[in-house]
């Protein structure tokens, strides 16, 4: 609780400090994308996913954006997320769907948090140690092999949990394993294993609540889902995570900076750690107080893209620390103090999350999972 109230002590500084690198939110692109959702699948309910700080966009932030909006359940990745949620004021029901220790169980006080259970191990050793009611979600492996008790487990785990004095089954959970990909056999063998799974335990436990197997590019199989949670992840913070999912999505987040230097350079001159870079031409470059501490990644050296007064300026030489360098010749008029755009929102852009992914080979989840957590997220 000392790490809350320091936070909440440097808010209030905040407020009078203008960081040299911002991560601007959009409310109105969060909202637009879970209602777009909503209104192509009617038949689905929508669980926002807030873990990795909600990949990348503020964890408090969005919850607070989405709390009044008609969701599921929030989903975080541990109980220090949901405590974190539920200080701040966030009302709306939570899943803590990563492995939660039984003494942290047991100790936890948050009211209407729900806690994965994520092995016959783990649900064994919850029947035996929990002392107080609480809420579970019981994840069940269809094929992915990661966690989830296995199917011929089932048998065994209901019967712990019918025994159960303090576990209440609020949910059932799988995920799967590649529902990006347009080959949809093993997706489809994976939904077959989930419905057999959910009518056994419509059987035994009608008063669940959720039921969800799919995550953002898993609704392209809605017809098989009806009734069902979707976990609302990449594509809620405005990115198709599947070809096959056509929905008029809108980035969230765009990341901006300020021009802190500008110099002319003669042709033949090298630029940066390793002398990486050597200038074919005079070149007029400047310098921004960014680099991979503010999560500008060093794969993007000689590769990347920043964006000033609307033109597309290369990352020249390696990406430092806390600077970044780029030739800014082609920009008429630059200055210092000038804005200078790291990522940004618009999707056709050079320095888009999904073009930056493709420069460093890597994936969006990792551009946005990366934005490091001291950058100040303000509501645009």
């Amino acid at each position: 609780m000392r790490i809350l109230k320091l936070l909440r002590a440097l808010k209030r500084s905040w407020s009078k400090y203008r960081p040299s690198v911002e991560v601007l939110i959009s409310a109105d692109n969060l909202v637009h994308n879970l209602r777009a959702y909503q209104r192509q699948y009617p038949q689905l309910s929508f669980a926002p996913v807030l873990k990795s700080n909600a990949y990348g966009h503020g964890l408090v932030l969005v919850a607070q954006i989405l709390d009044k909006e008609n969701i599921a359940f929030f989903v975080v990745d541990s109980l220090f997320e949901a405590m974190i949620l539920r200080n701040e004021g966030v009302k709306s029901r939570i899943l803590v769907i990563g492995y939660t220790s039984v003494e942290n169980i047991n100790n936890s006080k948050l009211s209407d948090v729900a806690f994965a259970i994520t092995s016959l191990e783990h649900l064994q050793a919850i029947a035996r140690a929990v002392t107080k009611v609480k809420k579970f979600h019981l994840k069940i492996d269809t094929g992915m092999n990661r966690q989830g008790i296995l199917q011929n487990q089932i048998a065994e785990a209901i019967k712990i949990i019918q025994g159960g004095k303090y576990i209440k089954l609020e949910g059932v959970c799988s995920h799967l394993a590649d529902a990006d990909n347009e080959n949809a056999n093993f997706t489809k063998l994976q939904i077959g294993r989930w419905q057999e799974i959910v009518e056994i335990f419509k059987d035994k436990f009608p008063e669940i609540k959720y039921y969800h197997l799919a995550a953002s590019a898993g609704v392209f199989y809605a017809d098989y889902l009806a009734g069902s949670a979707v976990r609302l992840g990449l594509g809620l913070y405005g990115f198709n995570a599947s070809s096959s999912v056509k929905l008029d999505l809108k980035p969230v987040l765009r990341i901006e900076s300020i021009v802190s230097s500008v110099k002319a350079v003669l042709a033949g001159e090298s630029v940066g750690y390793g002398l990486t870079y050597k200038t074919a031409r005079p070149a007029k470059i400047a310098t921004v107080p960014a680099g991979y501490f503010e999560g500008i990644d060093r794969r993007l050296s000689n590769n990347g893209f920043l964006k000033i007064n609307d033109c597309f300026c290369p990352i020249i030489g390696r990406v430092s620390m806390n600077i970044t360098t780029i030739d800014v010749s082609a920009v008429p008029d630059v200055s210092l103090g000038d804005k200078a755009v790291i990522v940004s929102d618009n999707q056709s852009d050079k320095n888009s999350v999904e073009s930056l992914a493709k420069l460093a080979r890597m994936i969006p989840y990792e551009i946005l999972v990366h934005i490091p957590q001291h950058l100040r997220r303000v509501v645009v």
